[in-house]
């Protein structure tokens, strides 16, 4: 009977360990390095990883998981496969260009 506990015991403690391993590997695509991506994520080698963190920075935050398709090399299949590794968190917007405008000259009057 004391096998039984035992055993009983480590299995439990096996699952609440592995389960809590596989919670924590997911990644906010609007926050990773491509280190990170690169790690996490099925089929985003260090290329694509770095493709995703580009194309975030030139075009501001993902608003949803589906728009990872639109960074080059990223297809549909991809998207689906990583889907619940993905989480899609706030982001910082891309800085905004400084409008050139001339400074206003003084009308003179006649």
């Amino acid at each position: 009977m004391k096998f039984f506990t035992v055993m009983l015991k480590s299995l439990v403690l096996t699952l609440l360990l592995t389960g809590s391993a596989l919670a924590a590997d997911k990644v906010n695509i609007n926050a990773a390095d491509a280190a990170e991506l690169d790690r996490v994520l099925v089929n985003v080698g260090p290329s694509k990883a770095q493709a995703i963190v580009d194309h975030r920075q030139a075009n501001g935050p993902f608003k949803s998981v589906e728009e990872l398709a639109l960074v080059k090399g990223i297809g549909l299949k991809t998207v689906e496969r990583n889907r619940d590794l993905i989480e899609v968190g706030a982001g910082t917007a891309p800085p905004k260009k400084a409008a050139t405008t001339a400074a206003a000259k003084p009308v003179e009057r006649r």
